[in-house]
Formats: C-alpha cells, sequence, structure tokens
C-alpha cells in the first residue's frame, strides 16, 4: 500500500501545487479540426501535513456521466477542499473530447480506453492517454477511475480489481462499494497500463450511459469519503457496505427475440431456476421465460425493452467461496 510521503511541490506539466494550497491546472490542451482547442482541466487539494495522494478520475468516456457526478460532489465539499493530510488529485472529465460530443468514442473512432500508455505524436486518444500516463500517474499513490454501463446497460454499484493483488482488494475493501468484482486487466486500458508502474488503480462501475442514477451516484460519493477518512485525510466515519465479493460471472442471453419485461431488482440475491424476466413476442403468439442458471447475484441489466436473439439480458455474479 502506499507510505506516507513528505509534501513536496507538486508538479503537473510544468504546473506547479505548493503543499496547503488548492489550483485547478490544465493537464494539457488538443486541438480539433475546426482550430478550437480543448483543455483537461485537472483540481488538485493539498494538505500542508504530508499524507498518501489519491486519483479520482471520470469521463474517460464521453457519455459515461454518473463518475463525473461523483467526483463534482466530492472535491465540492469543505473537507475536502482542506484536507488534514496528502493530496486529492480529480480530473471530472478526462475525455472533453467525446464529453463535448456526448459520445462513447473519440472522433477518428478510437476508445480512449484502449489507447495506454499511448505516445506524445499519436493520434488525439493516444497524445491523451500519454499525458496521463507521463504528468498524473507519477505524482499518485493509487487512485479509482469512475465508469458507467454502456448503452442501455445499468451497473449495480461495483469496484472492479484484480484479487490476485493485495492492494487492489485492500482498496477496494476501504472502498467498500456493495460489490467488489475480480476483474482481470484489458490490454490498453488505463488499470492496466498504471499496475505496470506499481499504481493501483481500481474501476467503479455504476448506472448506465447519459442517465443520472443516483443511487450509483451517492455509492461512489461514500466510497470516495471511505477511502479518503481511511487514510486520515478526512473525518468522515461512514459505515461499510459489507461488500460481496464476486469471483466469476456470466451474461445470461436472449434466446428469442421480443419485448423483454425483468421480474427481478438490479443488485438481487437470486438463485438458480429463479425467474428473471419474461421475452413476450410482440404478437401476443409466443413468450419465453428466462430463469437464472446460477445462484449469485445480479450485476448489470439491459434495459432496452426490444431486444434479439442472443442480446445480453442480465450479468449475474458468483460469490467467491
Amino acid at each position: 500500500m502506499p507510505t506516507e510521503k513528505s509534501q513536496k511541490t507538486l508538479t503537473i506539466n510544468g504546473h506547479s501545487v505548493e503543499p496547503g494550497e488548492n489550483r485547478t491546472v490544465v493537464l494539457n490542451s488538443y486541438e480539433l479540426h475546426t482550430k478550437t482547442k480543448l483543455e483537461i482541466p485537472v483540481h488538485v487539494h493539498r494538505s500542508k501535513n504530508p499524507g498518501p495522494t489519491l486519483l479520482l478520475s471520470a469521463g474517460m468516456h464521453g457519455e459515461e456521466i454518473n463518475g463525473i457526478e461523483i467526483i463534482r460532489k466530492v472535491i465540492s465539499r469543505e473537507d475536502v477542499q482542506h484536507l488534514k493530510c496528502g493530496t486529492l488529485v480529480a480530473i471530472p472529465v478526462i475525455n472533453v473530447i467525446s464529453f463535448l460530443y456526448g459520445s462513447r468514442d473519440l472522433p477518428d473512432g478510437r476508445d480512449l480506453n484502449r489507447c495506454f500508455p499511448g505516445t506524445r505524436t499519436g493520434s488525439i486518444g493516444s497524445r491523451v492517454a500519454y499525458d496521463i500516463m507521463n504528468h498524473i500517474l507519477p505524482i499518485v499513490d493509487f487512485g479509482v477511475d469512475f465508469h458507467t454501463g454502456g448503452a442501455r446497460i445499468n451497473n449495480y454499484p461495483q469496484i472492479r480489481c484484480v484479487f490476485d493483488f493485495p492492494d487492489n482488494v485492500n482498496l477496494g475493501e476501504r472502498f467498500s462499494a456493495p460489490i467488489i468484482i475480480d476483474s482481470p486487466y484489458r490490454d490498453g486500458t488505463f488499470r492496466k497500463e498504471a499496475s505496470k508502474k506499481k499504481k493501483p488503480i481500481l474501476v467503479y462501475e455504476g448506472g448506465e450511459s447519459m442517465r443520472f442514477d443516483y443511487l450509483a451516484i451517492n455509492e461512489g460519493i461514500n466510497g470516495c469519503l471511505r477511502l479518503l477518512n481511511s487514510y486520515n485525510m478526512i473525518d468522515m466515519d461512514l459505515p461499510g457496505n459489507g461488500s460481496v465479493k464476486i469471483k466469476k460471472s456470466s451474461w445470461v442471453r436472449a434466446n428469442n427475440s421480443g419485448l423483454f419485461h425483468m421480474s427481478v431488482n438490479n443488485g438481487a440475491h437470486v438463485y438458480k431456476g429463479d425467474l428473471l424476466g419474461v421475452i413476450f413476442n410482440p404478437f401476443g403468439e409466443t413468450e419465453e421465460k428466462i430463469v437464472s442458471p446460477i445462484k449469485g447475484y445480479i450485476l448489470g441489466i439491459n434495459n432496452q425493452p426490444v431486444v434479439n436473439e442472443g442480446d445480453a439480458l442480465i450479468h449475474i455474479g458468483m460469490e467467491e467461496q
């Protein structure tokens, strides 16, 4: 785990932030085809007292707004603006370009979270990834990167980490989301590249794209406050969730096309054979009952009412034994 170190001048791409200072600096600016320049703001809150440096980042995908709202609310708190010790580095919107367009991908079709570690002279996504890796990651000890489900997929509030690494699990338990999932690294992601630098970055998933989910937002805020409190950076003693650890998970898919009606709530505990929902033929001729193939917890649901055969409907996780 990160160890306490003396406070010294913190520098982000030439911008200095002293102990005891709160500043918003610009990570870098990027030019669109219209010659419009877009900047990535970085909020830095520093105590005069030594302690760990925590990164909170969101908006890796432009339509994932729940994480943006979580960080906005966290950094607006007075106790966060006057930390007892350590440093908070917060980037509410990493991917300002896709946020401007309200899209998941960059204008060239790339996914920013597959562009890491990036290059100085590559695509826009590669340049953003390069700046994060070279100007942000070296100054932090650990962090949480906030995401939501994709189009029409609503994820129950969950932390994703790698159980084989105790640092990851320890951070996940300090954050204490309702669900902690063993999630392997994926190539090109911020999380994987950070792990190579011995910097644990957890992924928080909650809600769905382009829709505020206040359960996910509140759980994310509370998780951040628990994490800050666990390192004595603030005084905010919030009870944890008694997190359920998920080792394996799978999606239940539709065997038929039609109109899908859910019968269970997101996050519910289900047993093998429980009714999860029903697919009705829109012409009233047939129906398919969707039952749980395993005992586990609902991790995510497809909110699309019209589904086709093979579509992923319900994500179920099995508790670690």
